[in-house]
């Protein structure tokens, strides 16, 4: 071989050879001066390389080192390139890793035994709060509202408005019967009409007599089953009627059909403002009734109200309603008594125009809503509000005598109370004696903290710890860094021997007295809400239930709160300073009775007193609607036995029921006023 053929090589381009990745250049090496003089220029061996190229190129994984060893050295020998630093150690075996939970295993180290930690409950940021709360509203309330939506009330008010024209029509027509003011050849017309009428009544509420059909399928008696019963009975008489040509019941009959349309479309829009109301919830609060609270009362405490509440006594059935559908039952079996008896003492004709007018005379018009109009009302009441009702069982705990904490926040909202000036009468220094009022007030608790602490900050000073604090009416005494400090009205520190200045005139100020001295006074204003002084005045106007002050508040006293809100001190009750610490220690543990989205006093305390006036219209109407049924049915009976038919007539059936409806519609407007 030539030595033209010879070619010479770097060692950059050699490593090009043997790698498919390119090799970034190296830094340059500067060896010491002794080196480089003992250091020969290389030579290189053409066969050497040859042979280097000849060797086969094993395809490694790009993880692995390459190894330069087998490359021989410049003077044609192999060289022995040290291994690099990882492949010098031994890999050591893998050991088999030991089962976990054998009865071999056993821990590399040993562990301290620690005490048990409880899990913590999630505190949930409010932005995550709000987003579980519309996920609730949304899946619930807010589902449940469309659907009512979709149905509207639109073709119940339609059928309502029919219903009365019917009414309305019949009635006259009845009166100028009963008047002779139906010429003889116009008879058979006129009791065709009111035949013709009642059916067409019957028409307009078939979805109330379906509802009371679908009910006595599924072994449940309402007031639409025995309207069922009461049409049956009013359809034969009018048949009999045509025959012997006599004027039907259509006017009564019409009338409980028109109530029992207004009874659904009065259930219908009170479901609606509640659904309204919690789909539009951006926060919710609640208001549970404890037990044995205070002086053998309940409790009416507030918290975090929760969707659950709501959904779990949502379209729960009143008492009131278990009441009267029971009474319907009964009052159906008196009237086919009556009736059977009638049959039997006089004629058959007698004793279906005795069950038609029994059946009638069992159930005022106005006993369909009873309960179903007051709480129409209440709730569109409080939907303006942001206030729902959480089913009948709330209803009866709220009816009980209680007492409603009240705090100074609930008074005095933020933003009213505001510090109008302050000053100081001692040698002392300013910033010392705000500190020490602050350490006072700070120590009790109450409306007044915040505006103190900002104070307080304002001018740099030293928050400091009050010692041996006591309450007293109109003021605090305690230590604060071993000296004796009163806080209060002047006329707490008078009474308490702090000599007062002559010629001072503040309506409403902070005082303190330190050592016996006074030092200085803080004008501070309370403005008044409406809001608040709603609340607190229902709060005051119900009986069985009286606001408490169980938070320790030396302002909030008795004749503070009457010349701001002008309600009777009596009706306020301010416990002990010790009852008021164990109150303030009791935790809710029922289920929400009340539910509100909104802030302030009045929305809790206007679901309060509402529920209130809704139990009394409730359980009154009830009572007043089966008193008039009962007295109905007896006198059935007593003209059954007589045999007296000809006062059995349609005027007289009409006339008994206007007469029922004055009260029943009374008592419905009972939760108008709250």
């Amino acid at each position: 071989m030539d030595e033209k053929d010879l070619q010479e090589f770097t060692l950059d381009e050699i490593m090009r050879e043997f790698s498919d990745q390119p090799i970034e250049e190296t830094e340059e090496v500067v060896l010491p001066q002794d080196m480089e003089d003992t250091m020969e220029e290389p030579v290189l061996d053409e066969e050497v390389f040859r042979q280097a190229a000849a060797q086969p190129i094993v395809d490694e994984p790009m993880e692995q080192t390459i190894r330069l060893d087998a490359i021989p050295d410049v003077q044609g020998q192999v060289r022995n390139a040290q291994p690099i630093e990882e492949e010098q150690q031994e890999i050591a075996p893998e050991e088999p890793a030991k089962e976990a939970f054998t009865d071999t295993w056993e821990p590399e180290y040993e562990q301290p035994i620690a005490e048990y930690v409880p899990p913590q409950p999630i505190i949930f940021h409010p932005r995550s709060r709000l987003r579980e709360l519309k996920r609730k509203l949304v899946a619930g309330p807010e589902k449940l509202y469309y659907n009512l939506m979709e149905k509207g009330t639109g073709k119940l008010q339609v059928a309502i408005f029919l219903s009365l024209i019917i009414v309305l029509m019949s009635a006259l027509a009845t009166g100028m019967y009963h008047l002779g003011m139906v010429p003889e050849n116009r008879m058979r017309l006129m009791v065709f009409g009111q035949f013709l009428a009642m059916l067409l009544s019957a028409v307009l509420g078939s979805f109330q007599m379906i509802d009371g059909i679908t009910d006595l399928l599924h072994k449940r008696f309402t007031l639409n089953t025995l309207l069922v019963f009461t049409f049956i009975a009013c359809f034969v008489d009018g048949i009999l009627c045509l025959r012997l040509v006599q004027v039907p019941c259509c006017a009564a009959f019409s009338l409980q059909v028109t109530m029992s349309l207004w009874s659904s479309y009065q259930r219908r829009k009170a479901d609606m403002d509640q659904l309204d109301t919690m789909r539009k919830a951006t926060r919710l609060d609640s208001v549970s009734a404890e037990e044995d609270y205070f002086d053998g009362r309940i409790g009416l405490l507030r918290g975090e109200g929760q969707v659950e509440d709501f959904m779990n006594t949502y379209g729960q059935e009143a008492k009131p309603e278990k009441v009267i559908r029971t009474y319907a039952l009964v009052a159906l079996c008196l009237s086919v008594a009556v009736g059977i008896t009638a049959s039997v003492l006089q004629s058959i004709w007698l004793g279906i125009r005795v069950l038609a007018v029994t059946l009638l005379a069992a159930l005022p018009a106005t006993a369909f809503i009873a309960y179903s109009r007051p709480m129409a009302i209440l709730q569109h009441r409080l939907h303006k509000l942001g206030t729902v009702l959480c089913g009948w069982s709330g209803v009866e705990k709220l009816s009980k005598k209680a007492v409603f904490p009240v705090t100074m926040e609930d008074l005095f909202p933020a933003g009213t109370v505001k510090m109008n000036g302050v000053k100081f009468f001692s040698q002392r220094e300013p910033d010392e004696i705000v500190a020490y009022c602050t350490a006072l007030i700070s120590a009790q608790g109450g409306g007044l903290v915040s505006l103190f602490t900002q104070l307080l900050d304002s001018r740099n000073g030293i928050h400091y710890e009050a010692e041996n604090l006591c309450s007293y009416d109109g003021g605090i005494g305690g230590e604060v860094n071993g000296e004796p400090v009163l806080v209060g009205s002047l006329t707490f520190l008078a009474n308490m021997g702090v000599e007062v200045p002559e010629g001072i005139r503040v309506g409403q100020a902070v005082c303190i007295a330190i050592d016996g001295e006074l030092c200085g006074l803080f004008a501070v204003t309370y403005d008044k809400t409406r809001g608040a002084s709603a609340g607190i005045t229902t709060l005051c106007a119900y009986r069985g239930l009286r606001p408490i002050f169980a938070q320790s508040d030396f302002v909030l006293t008795r004749s503070f709160i009457k010349g701001k809100f002008g309600v009777e001190p009596k009706k306020l009750e301010l416990p002990e300073e010790e009852v008021r610490a164990q109150l303030r220690q009791r935790e809710r543990s029922g289920d929400a009775v009340v539910l509100t989205t909104a802030e302030g006093l009045a929305p809790f305390a206007y679901g309060v007193t509402g529920a209130r006036s809704l139990h009394t219209a409730g359980m009154l109407g009830t009572i007043v609607h089966i008193l008039g049924g009962s007295v109905g049915i007896a006198m059935m009976l007593v003209l059954a036995i007589l045999g007296a038919g000809q006062l059995l007539t349609p005027g007289n059936m009409f006339l008994y029921q206007l007469i029922w409806m004055i009260p029943g519609l009374i008592i419905s407007e009972w939760t108008r006023v709250i």
